[in-house]
């Protein structure tokens, strides 16, 4: 029971520097509060004393405005920061070393009985507002993006944003920028994820001549490949200025 307290509390030092002292941290932190209360009333719910582990349960809510079911299953060194709103369901499971901000959901979809709630594994950070709902799985070390709403299964290390959560590629993200770095073009330094019609149809021109740049190089290595001699890259300063673009643009 000490060991699990210090644990908790060398993970607020490590994930929160507002933290200044143990005091403050055992005092002042619902998150910490929230956890011991839920191991007390869970141990009462696994020991047949229902209504003594919700009524405890139903206390820790009112105490802390973090609501978490004694039927849910929590990690080590799990931290709540902030804490409130946050609304835990019975069959959820939580792996070690998470980390949940305030107003997150991890809720069921169904009535039926049984597994309905999400399970966390190892590492996984859920930002401010995320709803993660139904008998799904987060992955190790994913991220959710703050008020992402998650039906699906997220990936391992994977990141999930919007409304409903969808995947980032980040491998995707990394060739436009290199794309738009090579145009001189930073679409606005504003991120694909946006549902910007624009923006969207910008990036979709990057995508086409990251492709384009692409093909290309494939064809020259396959006629140099043939023997054939390839010219050099034509000076094209004077048929292209990228700042040219970006005065019209704006």
């Amino acid at each position: 029971m000490f060991n699990k307290l210090k644990e908790d509390i060398s993970v607020v030092f490590e994930r929160d520097p507002a933290a200044r002292s143990m005091w403050e941290v055992l005092t002042t932190y619902p998150g910490i509060h929230a956890l011991l209360i839920h191991r007390l009333s869970a141990r009462l719910w696994h020991a047949n004393f229902k209504w003594l582990g919700r009524f405890i349960a139903y206390f820790g809510r009112w105490f802390t405005g973090i609501e978490i079911h004694p039927g849910a299953t929590i990690g080590r060194r799990v931290f709540i920061d902030h804490g409130m709103g946050v609304v835990i369901g019975e069959t959820a499971e939580i792996g070690d070393d998470c980390t949940l901000y305030h107003g997150v959901t991890l809720g069921g979809t169904s009535w039926n009985k049984g597994k309905r709630h999400p399970t966390l594994e190892k590492g996984v950070v859920v930002g401010a507002g995320a709803k993660i709902l139904g008998p799904l799985t987060v992955g190790e070390g994913a991220k959710v993006g703050s008020n992402a709403v998650v039906v699906k299964d997220v990936p391992a290390g994977a990141t999930a944003v919007g409304i409903p959560a969808r995947i980032l590629d980040e491998t995707l993200a990394k060739q436009r920028d290199q794309a738009a770095h090579k145009l001189g073009f930073s679409a606005y330094a504003i991120s694909a994820d946006m549902n910007d019609p624009m923006v969207k149809a910008v990036h979709g021109l990057i995508d086409h001549s990251a492709a384009t740049d692409e093909r290309i190089e494939w064809i020259m290595q396959a006629l140099q490949k043939l023997g054939s001699e390839v010219p050099a890259e034509a000076k094209s300063a004077a048929q292209f200025d990228p700042e040219y673009l970006n005065k019209i643009v704006d």
